[in-house]
């Protein structure tokens, strides 16, 4: 692979050394060549611009999505982020006081804040500690585990450590039990191979604009096709139902699919952002992708560790991450990130520790550069040279 061409496509790379991409991820030549193109169509024809045809374009995401997760078109309807799908569930699902909620220890707001109003519909919400390994983790969240235990939910992957969670293990324990499995991606879909079937996930919601590099303010939700009456829309809009281009008589029946929660019109713009991405990725190679940023977060992590930075990667040397974490005795996290700052370097700062997270359009150069910043030595010369 030409990862010469790759850097080469992110104008980012002129400016900045951008490690945050499990944040948000910055826009690439080919993004804005097709956000372009759609908006001069647009400009001419309106809603009959050739690039801009709202079913196909939305039909065509879903498949590549699809085909990424191994569940089909039907069951992937596009949100505004995760937050709103964990909202989908939580108010859509059926509990009884008594029951419990699992939720994972530190985790990201949105899939903490949707669980809450159960609380005080006397439902109990549990928190499984973090751990240092997958299988530590999964040691604490067995013995978690009651009679009353209806529902789980946790992130693919930890956003502040960096751990993937043992999908499919903590799956077949939901199943053996009888709870539903719910699934932040956020930090998930696209680096980490999520096989929504083999894992018995019956809910996930993820951001496009992680890992998947799509636009701010669009989502996706997975609805495996055998939960999706046991969940009550909590609002119902024009493309709720069948039929959504017969405006009258009112209908009644909602859509065979997860596209009900989409309840209206869509941003088609974020769509072209999010499709040029998907194609653009989905032409490298989502296995090659993935391999990429592992090797990335492998040299980072290795090199860090020579400079005497301690990485919680360490802790699970035989899992692959996109994310990369470190601390260094005697130097807070506000201060490396200052540090990282001051070089033009963009990181982020978690529970203590400084985050990074690179894609496949930074290179190694640029990680060296990080790793003398933080080990006190002279930064390297030119900050935009990729190799």
């Amino acid at each position: 692979m030409d990862w010469e061409s790759v850097y080469a496509s992110y104008p980012v790379n002129e400016e900045l050394i951008w490690l945050n991409n499990c944040g948000t991820t910055p826009v690439g030549r080919h993004i804005v060549a097709a956000v372009a193109d759609f908006m001069k169509a647009y400009a001419r024809k309106g809603i009959f611009a050739e690039t801009g045809n709202y079913i196909k374009i939305r039909q065509r995401i879903q498949s590549i999505i699809a085909a990424l997760l191994n569940c089909r078109e039907n069951e992937i309807a596009l949100i505004h982020n995760t937050a709103e799908g964990m909202n989908f569930i939580s108010h859509g699902i059926d509990l009884q006081p008594g029951d419990e909620i699992v939720l994972l220890e530190n985790e990201y707001p949105s899939n903490v804040y949707p669980w809450q109003h159960w609380q005080q519909r006397g439902v109990r919400v549990v928190f499984s500690p973090m751990a240092e390994t997958p299988d530590d983790f999964l040691a604490e969240f067995t013995h978690l585990i009651t009679p009353r235990t209806r529902l789980v939910s946790l992130s693919a992957v930890h956003w502040c450590t960096g751990m993937p969670l043992p999908l499919e293990k903590i799956g077949s324990i939901c199943r053996s039990h009888n709870m539903l499995f719910v699934v932040d991606g956020a930090q998930g879909v696209g680096i980490q191979p999520i096989d929504v079937k083999s894992a018995g996930i019956d809910y996930m919601a993820f951001s496009a604009w992680k890992w998947l590099m799509g636009p701010l303010g669009l989502g996706v939700f997975f609805i495996d096709e055998k939960n999706l009456d046991r969940l009550k829309p909590v609002f119902w809009g024009t493309e709720s139902v069948v039929q959504d281009q017969q405006y009258l008589p009112y209908k009644t029946t909602l859509k065979r699919s997860a596209d009900r929660f989409s309840f209206s019109t869509g941003s088609i713009a974020d769509w072209v952002y999010f499709l040029a991405s998907l194609e653009y990725l989905s032409a490298i190679g989502f296995d090659r992708v993935r391999n990429r940023i592992f090797e990335l977060n492998h040299r980072l992590s290795a090199a860090l560790e020579r400079a005497g930075l301690r990485t919680f990667s360490r802790h699970f040397p035989e899992t692959p991450t996109g994310i990369t974490v470190c601390e260094l005795d005697g130097v807070s996290a506000h201060q490396m990130l200052s540090l990282l700052k001051d070089r033009g370097i963009v990181a982020a700062e978690r529970l203590g520790r400084i985050r990074f997270s690179p894609h496949v359009y930074n290179s190694p150069y640029q990680l060296e550069q990080a790793v003398h910043v933080l080990s006190r030595s002279n930064p390297l010369p030119n900050p935009t040279k990729s190799i």
